[in-house]
């Protein structure tokens, strides 16, 4: 028979027992993954300096707890101060046994908002492999004879005439050059999954930035040295973190700004497929930046192929971010606002019996 521990540790949404005096009596295993914190060094301590919600509940709960009545609250964004708040309902309920004793779940409709999204990673992808194959075709030879006639054109040109045939020269390039980015999404080979210690990989990232691209950036780092090794390709996976640490530098410009590499493990999270499976994704990695967010009106799209914030982007770097990462059966979302822009990935643990990475070859 099942005991009563075992069902409070299997409760799949965030769980706490509060006190009378609104302190922290227990929480489970999915609350300790939202709060990234242990139960034992989460107890005894104020919910409401743990817990930021933006509805008054403290009043709401008084009055529950008095009237020993459930309260439902739903569509509150709810946050632990360490990450972006997540949109929630919330339940909260009196403790049988308990007197004054009060249970509130939190279910997070973080996933569910994000699963109906209009964009879809993997169609996404396939439609701009698709493109590419044609545009490969249909318009890199044709461009290469325009860039040579152009040049043998402006053999005999006066220095005026030039400044054409320069122009047709550099948009032929640089249309050239969109079209090999965009051949990036069909030569992309699948993962080789192995296991991977994920800071490793956002530590090679962060050394990279700083002596590139990044070198007028503050890159923080905020691990759970916990974390269980990820199941996925390093290489790939390095790709990926470039790529976000190179658009959070691009954003705050040449004045530079505040990156923060934070990751922790979050029991509760799992993603739900069309065909009914589930993926369990507790390894979560965030690349936060305080630069100016994201244009109005794009979030929900800017893991399309060909949507940008850049003034000049391709807006194919973050579809191939998209595609790795789902590649992984993995996920990501972004949140963004003024001074806060948050790309989450949440990605596999290796299984138990690959936690050991294979060892280096020596030459």
């Amino acid at each position: 028979m099942t005991g009563v521990g075992d069902l409070w540790a299997s409760l799949p949404v965030p769980t706490i027992v509060i006190g009378p005096g609104d302190d922290i009596v227990d929480i489970n295993s999915a609350a300790e993954g939202f709060f990234n914190a242990s139960a034992k060094t989460m107890r005894g301590l104020p919910l409401w300096d743990q817990l930021a919600v933006d509805a008054p509940l403290e009043d709401s709960l008084a009055r529950a707890r008095k009237n020993g009545t459930p309260l439902f609250v739903n569509d509150v964004d709810v946050g632990n101060g360490q990450r972006a708040p997540l949109q929630c309902a919330l339940q909260i309920a009196p403790l049988v046994g308990a007197p004054d004793h009060m249970v509130l779940m939190i279910s997070p409709r973080e996933l569910a908002g994000r699963m109906t999204q209009n964009h879809s990673v993997k169609s996404a992808a396939k439609s701009a492999i698709g493109m590419a194959e044609m545009l490969a075709h249909e318009i890199k030879n044709p461009l290469a004879g325009i860039t040579g006639a152009a040049q043998l054109l402006s053999m005999n040109l006066t220095q005026d005439d030039l400044e054409l045939t320069d122009l047709i020269v550099a948009e032929s390039r640089r249309i050239v050059k969109l079209l090999e980015q965009v051949e990036q999404f069909g030569n992309l080979s699948p993962p080789d999954l192995q296991p991977v210690n994920i800071h490793d990989v956002l530590d090679r990232a962060r050394r990279s930035a700083l002596l590139g691209f990044g070198a007028q950036m503050n890159i923080i780092e905020e691990y759970d040295p916990s974390l269980p090794l990820a199941f996925g390709d390093a290489d790939q996976l390095l790709q990926v973190v470039l790529n976000l640490l190179k658009n959070a530098s691009e954003a705050a410009g040449p004045e530079g700004g505040t990156i923060r590499l934070h990751s922790y493990f979050e029991h509760s999270f799992r993603l739900r497929r069309a065909d009914g499976s589930g993926q369990s994704l507790p390894l979560q990695i965030e690349i936060i930046d305080d630069g100016p967010g994201l244009p109005d009106g794009i979030a929900a799209d800017i893991f399309d192929p060909f949507v940008s914030g850049k003034e000049n982007g391709t807006g194919l770097g973050l579809a191939l971010v998209s595609k790795i990462i789902s590649d992984h059966d993995g996920w990501i979302s972004v949140t963004s606002v003024p001074g806060k822009t948050v790309f989450r990935l949440s990605l596999p643990r290796a299984p138990k019996t690959a936690q050991t990475p294979p060892p280096k070859n020596e030459d």
